[in-house]
């Protein structure tokens, strides 16, 4: 039996989720086994449902905790109580429930969905630093829209995914991929059965292109279909890139 527990963190002061071997930095996966080890009494293997990068934000994400063969006393609903008092004030545990040892956070059939948020007010704001990517410019958000649905579908997403990865297939499927304004907030939401390294930080940056008008919307089935990454726009700064929904099936 494992524990599934639902988490969201601010990504801004961790190297992302996962643990780099030989390197003392600090990650979500390392803060979350240290908690582990404050409520358990032991440093519990911790797996993620994605690696998200340095700077990444989480409003849902899954983890589970691994006893083995330990019998664990305290209630499964009190978990997340105790996870959280002794956490940081940036990871949260909002739910616990128990999971077959065959669950795997990762390879069990998902699909995730992640928002990009653009700050376009005509002044920063402070509070949205290191939360949202700041575009002095005005955004075109109906042309950024009209790109984004020709990327919807299954494709070979090489032109979108970072230079030198090792990746051999990059055929994903992507449900839907939308962009709207909020105010001063203009978000991209894209979801899909899965992400290439970098996949929706380039479709970003692509997008913004479309909107300074740099690429047309017709150009993106162009680019997808070129399968070259240097085609498309350029990756933007992870501060705006939240995953946002992960949902099993």
């Amino acid at each position: 039996m494992k524990y599934l527990l639902e988490i969201s963190f601010l990504g801004t002061a961790y190297f992302g989720f996962q643990v780099q071997k030989g390197k003392d930095l600090p990650t979500v996966q390392g803060t979350v086994q240290d908690a582990v080890n404050a409520v358990f009494g032991r440093r519990y293997p911790v797996t993620g449902c994605s690696r998200t990068d340095r700077g990444v934000h989480a409003k849902q994400f899954f983890v589970t905790v691994d006893p083995g063969v330990d019998r664990i006393t305290i209630p499964t609903e009190k978990i997340p109580t105790a996870m959280n008092a002794a956490l940081p004030d940036d990871i949260a545990v909002k739910s616990a429930v128990t999971v077959p040892d065959s669950f795997h956070p990762r390879y069990t059939e998902m699909e995730k969905e992640y928002i990009y948020v653009f700050d376009n007010g005509g002044t920063r704001s402070p509070f949205d630093a290191g939360r949202a990517y700041y575009v002095p410019r005005p955004i075109r958000e109906d042309l950024m829209d009209e790109a984004a649905r020709k990327i919807e579908g299954k494709h070979d997403f090489t032109s979108f995914m970072a230079a030198g990865s090792k990746i051999v297939d990059a055929v994903r499927t992507v449900k839907s991929c939308r962009v709207r304004r909020e105010g001063d907030r203009v978000i991209l939401t894209v979801s899909a059965d899965g992400f290439l390294y970098n996949m929706v930080r380039i479709i970003a940056g692509t997008l913004l292109a479309v909107s300074d008008g740099r690429i047309s919307p017709d150009e993106v089935t162009d680019i997808i279909n070129a399968r070259d990454r240097s085609r498309a726009g350029s990756t933007l700064p992870p501060d705006g890139l939240y995953l946002n929904r992960v949902t099993y099936f």
